[in-house]
């Protein structure tokens, strides 16, 4: 027991005899250690300290050069400096030399104008006594005083130049003529040259043929029914008078007219006349007009080659072939119209399709389906607004007849073209009474003019020959009288085309041999 006691004592300190052991050589080894990494320390600061000693010379070298480029830069900068301020310094001693040798030529020259002005003052002085001498002289010898004789010399010279000015205008209009309104006259000519014409006559009744006079007595019906119940449902009036095999039916409306002679026709081809048979027969014929109307708007559009119509508006051209003005049918005026217009654009390099589209739809305001209070030219003009048509060509439809300002060169073309087309011969039928009364206008009109003895109105009014007395006007005085008559006619009457107006002076000598 003491002996295993002993052995555990002495086990005991041997192990505390070897820990102490291990923990002096572990102390000996940390402190070589620490004694290793101090000396790499030391060794790594001195290499830093080297290095930042270096970058800094370094970056202190290269603060000193950049400092010198930057003096030497200033310093080069303010020798040039110096250099142009001399430069200039120089040019303004220069310039100032300059200056004072012109004002000392200024002053010299001042000196002598004076001199001069001096010396033209007692000239004029002298001329003015010369010319007061030499006028009095005048009025002596004249027996006129200055004033008179200026009055007589104002008014010879003031006659010389009306003489000479109506001469002057009359040269000036015949070179406007050759040059100016050559190209006009081709153009016009050319245009209808090129376009084919059909005429047509005004009617405000239609003629029904019928086989015989008993056939009058079917259609008038037992106490006159049937002729009412035709008149009653086509809005016409029927005339049966004693004309042998035939009724008039008379209405303002071509459309209803047609309507009432298509369901006489198929009324007296089918036999059966009464009052219901009539309302279902006109009624069937109304449908048949309407779908022709569109249909002859439709072929007109296809035949001019204007696309994109709005359906309305190819119904109204449809209805221009039962319309007529002054005795021209509307759609052949507007037919022939387009053609022109498109003829004439083309001439003048504009759009013809254009031109074509706005000839055939000018006269569309005269076929409405109401009546309102507008001019023809505005009501077509607002119904190509309202159906989508372009500006141009609603404003051409509405100044054809300056009834608006033109905003185009369309407008113009238009109206050209549908004065040439209802202005041609035989295109329309005036009345007899409206003729002679503008014939009569331009007589009275030329007469009104003194020196006038005889006036003629010839060629159908296109031409107003006026004899003048040969001891009243100057051949002078004619060309100016001639200008004048063409003035007043221009702004006073209303005609179709122009009107020439030829003034005639001439001297006759009469005697008798006995």
């Amino acid at each position: 027991m003491n002996t295993v006691i002993i052995y555990i004592v002495i086990a005991v300190v041997a192990l505390i005899i070897g820990a102490a052991v291990a923990a002096m050589f572990s102390k000996r080894n940390a402190k070589s250690q620490a004694n290793t990494i101090l000396e790499n320390a030391n060794r790594e600061a001195e290499m830093l300290k080297k290095n930042a000693e270096l970058k800094a010379k370094e970056e202190s070298l290269a603060i000193k050069s950049e400092s010198e480029k930057q003096a030497n830069a200033r310093l080069a900068k303010v020798q040039s400096s110096e250099a142009k301020l001399k430069q200039r310094e120089i040019q303004l001693n220069q310039q100032q030399q300059e200056l004072q040798r012109k004002k000392t030529e200024n002053d010299n020259l001042k000196v002598n104008l004076d001199n001069q002005l001096a010396v033209l003052e007692d000239r004029k002085k002298e001329v003015d006594k010369m010319e007061m001498k030499v006028r009095d002289t005048l009025e002596h010898v004249s027996g006129l005083s200055a004033e008179e004789a200026k009055e007589k010399l104002v008014e010879s010279l003031k006659d010389e130049a009306k003489t000479a000015a109506a001469s002057y205008i009359n040269d000036i209009m015949d070179d406007a003529k050759l040059t100016a309104n050559k190209e006009a006259k081709r153009i016009v000519v050319a245009t209808i040259q090129r376009v084919a014409t059909e005429t047509a006559i005004e009617n405000a009744v239609t003629v029904f043929h019928i086989d015989n006079d008993e056939m009058k007595g079917r259609i008038i019906g037992r106490e006159g029914r049937n002729i009412r119940a035709l008149e009653a449902a086509t809005g016409i009036e029927i005339i049966v008078d004693d004309t042998p095999e035939a009724i008039v039916l008379s209405s303002f409306d071509p459309v209803r007219r047609e309507i009432a002679r298509l369901a006489l026709h198929q009324l007296v081809a089918d036999g059966r006349i009464h009052p219901a048979r009539i309302e279902e027969v006109v009624a069937k014929v109304r449908r048949q007009v309407e779908d022709e109307i569109i249909e002859t708007g439709k072929r007109t559009a296809i035949d001019m080659g204007i696309h994109g119509l709005h359906p309305e508006l190819i119904r109204l051209i449809g209805k221009m072939k039962y319309r007529s003005s002054y005795g021209q049918n509307l759609l052949q005026h507007s037919r022939e119209t387009a053609n022109l217009c498109a003829v004439m654009a083309s001439e003048l390099g504009l759009n013809a399709k254009k031109a074509r589209r706005a000839g055939l739809l000018h006269d569309i305001g005269k076929v409405p389906d109401d009546e309102p209070e507008l001019p023809h030219a505005q009501l077509g003009m607002k119904l190509a607004e309202k159906y989508k048509e372009k500006p141009d060509i609603c404003n051409a439809i509405g100044a054809h007849h300056e009834e608006e300002e033109a905003t185009s060169l369309y407008a113009p073309i238009v109206q050209v073209c549908d004065a040439i087309s209802g202005a041609r011969p035989g295109a329309r039928r005036e009345v007899v009474e409206a003729y002679i009364k503008r014939l009569n206008d331009l007589e009275r009109l030329a007469m009104s003019y003194p020196g006038v003895v005889k006036t003629y109105a010839i060629q159908a009014g296109r031409e107003l020959r006026v004899i003048v007395g040969a001891d009243k006007i100057s051949d002078q005085e004619t060309e100016k009288l001639s200008t004048e008559i063409a003035q007043k006619i221009q702004d006073e009457m209303t005609y179709p085309g122009q009107v020439r107006i030829t003034v005639i002076r001439e001297t006759r000598a009469v005697s008798f041999a006995k």
